[in-house]
């Protein structure tokens, strides 16, 4: 992807087939899939690894084990793989192999010596990987006399052709002509093409138990094959499907706008299409007053949502206009009852609420030794508690903080990475919700509250946000003829307030002479003009106006 080439990161997994003679003499079919390492795609390594029977652990010999690379190896030993790991890059002038090896040593209980050095750029130590992974990972267990099951892993939308299902065939056959039944969605359809990826879609006359490939049906409805669902054949179908992957849940919600509001129907076909191809990505509609019509979107982080918006930027042509991020909140209400709020405007009337719950989650910070005090400072500003710390070895230190999820979202990994001269890596996991002092903070424009600008903050940082939100506006928002009042306020209490000083029009110019009594009268009959405006007057706000609030890079 175009993307991927940008930011130097891997953003969706890519399958390939490649046929390897080993020192015995025989030839061996592998099938690889290279997955992403960064924690807002860790759906598409566990997706990936449901697929594999082992697991290759790269480690970069210079920048050394990372937080992401704990969090992905421990998602490979808990899905039972057999992991062989090996050190790459051992060509650049920065890499220390031994250092390195020790720490995977220390991760995994492998002895130094024994954890390949490989260079993918010269090609050396390439020969061992392929002779490890055919020497200690078994080939697949599927059976090939029984009735057809496949697990689709992932997808994509051609317009031509239409769903592109990528699977992996557990048990049987699947040939080109099969009419075929998606167990969960219960979609029948005709396999068209079959093949598998040699990286390029290379067509095949069928694919066996164990083999990975692609199936077209012609399906147009994007919504008829889901990943995790199994591909069966009518003629002998199997008697129940195989265990799909569990519901991703979002962490991070937002709302998108089209800034064309004529461009929602072409907003929602883009959403269902790259849902398809990336499962992780939840939506439904919502409303604005400001904005028009939109969706409110959920990610598995900040990384994640910025990479879907320039997806839909850039392979869809559309502009979009994203709110501010925020988490999932419970709420419980005086009645008992419990409500889930992902926006701001969800939140219920505040003598209602009787405790707010915000997410937590046990953050994991890798970083030298020398940077563990800012690392540190940092977390101690975002809320949060200090669980533990330990030496991964004699240079490279460990922290574990309990953090409200919320507190992360917008520019902690940012903050983060300046902060260490970016030697830190950041990882994390949710750990349930705790009980927090939250309240909804309004933003009002001429005594009217603009929805779009509401957002949900900690008590103790209420006044500080109101006052730069307030700030930030008053430097946006055009000068009207009346003097617009910009205030944030917490219920009915305003907290922060700047104004716009109106912009004064000469009705005087035209008097050169005469009685003053002329002046007066024209003056006067402005000031009623501009009081009557200021009572029926609504402030047009412009585009910028929000992204200088909504901007995620000074939001601080």
């Amino acid at each position: 992807m175009e993307l991927e080439r940008e930011q130097g990161i891997t953003i969706k997994a890519q399958a390939v087939r490649v046929e390897y003679t080993a020192s015995d003499g025989q030839t061996y079919r592998l099938h690889l899939i290279d997955t992403p390492g960064h924690v807002d795609f860790t759906y598409e390594v566990s997706r990936s690894l449901a697929a594999c029977d082992g697991a290759l652990l790269v480690v970069d010999a210079a920048q050394g084990v990372e937080a992401q690379t704990l969090a992905n190896t421990y998602l490979a030993v808990d899905a039972g793989l057999e992991l062989i790991p090996c050190l790459n890059k051992i060509d650049l002038p920065g890499a220390e192999p031994e250092r390195v090896a020790g720490e995977i040593s220390e991760l995994l209980g492998e002895p130094p010596e024994d954890i390949i050095r490989v260079s993918a750029k010269t090609g050396e130590g390439v020969e061992e990987v392929l002779e490890a992974i055919v020497r200690r990972i078994a080939a697949p267990a599927g059976e090939a006399d029984s009735p057809a099951r496949a697990l689709i892993f992932d997808s994509q939308f051609d317009q031509y052709r239409g769903v592109i299902a990528y699977v992996r065939v557990v048990d049987g056959e699947l040939k080109k002509g099969d009419a075929i039944l998606a167990m969960q969605a219960g979609t029948r359809a005709e396999i068209d093409d079959i093949g598998f990826f040699g990286p390029a879609m290379r067509p095949a006359p069928s694919l066996r138990a164990g083999e990975v490939g692609y199936v077209i049906t012609g399906v147009k409805d994007v919504s008829h094959l889901r990943v995790g669902d199994t591909l069966t054949a009518v003629a002998q179908p199997a008697s129940e499907p195989l265990p799909g992957y569990r519901e991703v849940k979002p962490m991070v919600f937002c709302g998108l706008f089209p800034v064309d509001t004529d461009r929602f129907a072409d907003l929602r076909d883009a959403l269902d299409k790259l849902a398809l191809n990336d499962a992780a990505l939840t939506y439904e509609p919502e409303t604005s007053h400001a904005l028009g019509f939109g969706f409110r979107c959920g990610f598995l982080g900040l990384l994640h949502m910025d990479i879907v918006r320039e997806r839909l930027e850039r392979e869809h042509g559309l502009e979009l206009l994203a709110t501010t991020p925020n988490v999932e909140y419970e709420v419980v209400l005086v009645d008992g009852s419990t409500v889930m709020v992902h926006s701001p405007v969800e939140m219920p009337d505040r003598a209602r609420i009787a405790e707010i719950r915000e997410p937590y989650i046990r953050g994991t910070v890798i970083c030298p030794k020398e940077h563990v005090g800012a690392a540190m400072e940092l977390c101690q500003e975002r809320r949060g508690q200090h669980v533990d710390m330990s030496f991964l070895s004699e240079a490279r230190v460990q922290l574990r903080y309990d953090l409200p999820l919320g507190e992360i979202v917008l520019d902690f990994f940012d903050q983060l990475k300046s902060r260490t001269r970016g030697y830190a890596s950041l990882d994390y996991e949710l750990i349930g919700r705790r009980p927090s002092e939250l309240v909804k903070l309004d933003i009002l424009l001429a005594g009217e509250p603009v929805d779009a600008l509401s957002m949900v903050v900690h008590r103790d940082k209420a006044y500080s946000a109101g006052r730069a939100t307030s700030e930030r506006l008053q430097k946006q928002i055009p000068r009207q003829q009346f003097e617009v009042a910009i205030q944030a306020a917490i219920g009915s209490k305003i907290i922060a307030r700047e104004s716009v000083k109106p912009v004064r029009k000469d009705v005087t110019a035209k008097c050169y002479g005469g009685d003053i009594s002329r002046k007066r009268k024209l003056l006067e009959r402005q000031k009623a003009g501009k009081k009557r405006m200021k009572q029926v007057g609504s402030i047009e706000i412009p585009q910028e106006a929000f992204l200088s609030v909504l901007s995620l890079g000074d939001a601080d």
